[in-house]
């Protein structure tokens, strides 16, 4: 979960390429664990469908923080063979997140 807002969010929308690649999982899978660890990281959720499209939203504490791992030199490595091999398109948005709700079902499926 997510702090309490201001703070701000890169939406990352990707049409995979047709061909199946496992270096894909583990490098995503890498992207995320190093993203983590960088300054101003709050957290991250993904989804993929059965067509290949994908949206990965991150949260960050500010621009800074975004900008800083825009120019990460291995996300920078890991971006060129984006374009070079796993994506036929994506497009990248980049907002200030200004307010959040969370709804929650119990156990007993009551509200929270």
């Amino acid at each position: 979960m997510t702090p309490k807002p201001p703070y701000c969010a890169v939406i990352f929308t990707s049409q995979r390429t047709d061909d199946p690649d496992e270096e894909y999982v583990a490098t995503a899978q890498r992207m995320a664990t190093l993203a983590a660890e960088q300054p101003g990281f709050l957290g991250m959720e993904s989804v993929r469908d059965n067509n290949g499209f994908g949206i990965t939203v991150s949260y960050w504490q500010d621009e800074g923080a975004i900008k800083a791992w825009k120019a990460h030199e291995e996300h920078q490595a890991v971006q060129r063979l984006g374009k070079e091999k796993w994506y036929q398109n994506y497009t990248i948005r980049i907002s200030g997140v200004e307010r959040a709700y969370h709804f929650k079902k119990d156990i007993n499926g009551c509200f929270r």
